[in-house]
């Protein structure tokens, strides 16, 4: 004697078991993406301010020198 096949209610259980995890697999793939967004934004706004510092105390360093 076979098995008997999956019922309708099992294909459809099983169908939204396997949406359930696509959409749990993009939601993660999107915070990892927005995650290594932000950390380049915070280290290119660190390197800015690092440069303007740098600037601002080289044209300090000029004034007193009397440039």
């Amino acid at each position: 004697m076979t098995e008997p096949s999956t019922s309708h209610v099992e294909q459809q259980i099983q169908q939204r078991i396997a949406a359930a995890r696509v959409k749990v697999q993009a939601a993660r793939l999107q915070r990892e993406e927005l995650s290594a967004a932000r950390r380049r934004g915070l280290a290119a706004r660190h390197a800015n301010k690092l440069r303007r510092l740098a600037e601002a105390e080289q044209r300090q360093g000029d004034q007193a020198a009397g440039r």
